[in-house]
């Protein structure tokens, strides 16, 4: 035991003259500057209907939450041709519900908010700018 502990200590010796012999590379921390600053994701859209019937229920929500919440809309409606401003709470993925008077429905999913300013409504169904 004492023997390995010698061999140990006489190793440690030996490199550290070995090393004090050898050119040495200094490493100096420094300081990492951040990255860039992510610009604020814009969470204004508009809900277009380019169908040819009135959108009588608008439902959104983050893709996140399992429930559709309350129409957006309120007593409002969307009539052919209207534009409806909103403005998301959060950035991230949306998904988008709405009824028109004749009770047909249409969904669109997993929209990014960031990305797409304008939800267009068709008589096909939705989708996102």
């Amino acid at each position: 035991m004492i023997r390995r502990k010698l061999l140990a200590l006489f190793a440690l010796a030996g490199t550290g003259a070995l090393a004090a012999c050898a050119p040495q590379t200094v490493y100096i921390p420094q300081p990492v500057a951040p990255g860039p600053v992510a610009v604020g994701c814009d969470t204004r859209f508009q809900v277009v209907n380019n169908s040819s019937l009135t959108v009588m229920q608008l439902f959104f929500s983050h893709s996140s939450i399992n429930n559709w919440g309350v129409d957006q809309l309120g007593q409002n409606v969307l009539p052919p041709g209207r534009v409806w401003n909103y403005r998301a709470n959060n950035a991230g993925n949306y998904d988008f519900r709405i009824v028109w008077q004749n009770g047909r429905a249409a969904e669109l999913r997993r929209v990014n908010i960031c990305a797409a300013s304008r939800i267009v409504v068709t008589n096909s169904g939705l989708y996102a700018q």
